[in-house]
């Protein structure tokens, strides 16, 4: 079995890029405090797309927790890192990391192994063997 830890950290960033754009910690303006937790009608779901719906949003809530948990400049570096993921581009910046590639380099990579790890201890990701 390959190891394709490199690969999957690239998609989990992506998706979770793409689920933190949606998130809104506080309500929209205008809505009604009742309705703030009901969630669209489900009539043409599955139940293995509920299952999934939920466990994909589990995964991405446990992704977020870690990556507020690592110091800067390496939660920088997974900010940036999760945008050129989830666009395919690798033209996305932070200015908060160092201008210098090579310096910049080593901290994404930091940064990285750092959520690899975190994302292991909580169940997220399992490690693999290589053969």
């Amino acid at each position: 079995m390959r190891d394709d830890s490199k690969e999957i950290l690239d998609e989990i960033l992506a998706k979770w890029h793409e689920w933190e754009k949606g998130y809104s910690p506080l309500p929209k303006t205008g809505t009604n405090p009742v309705f703030r937790n009901a969630k669209s009608g489900r009539g043409w779901d599955t139940v293995d797309d509920i299952i999934d719906g939920e466990i994909s949003s589990d995964i991405m809530k446990a992704v977020d927790f870690q990556v507020s948990e690592i110091a800067e400049p390496h939660r920088s570096a997974i900010y940036e890192n999760a945008r050129n993921c989830a666009t395919g581009q690798t033209v996305w910046r932070s200015p908060r990391l160092p201008a210098d590639q090579l310096e910049r380099g080593v901290i994404v990579l930091e940064a990285r192994n750092q959520l690899m790890r975190r994302l292991m201890a909580a169940g997220v990701l399992q490690q693999q063997g290589v053969d």
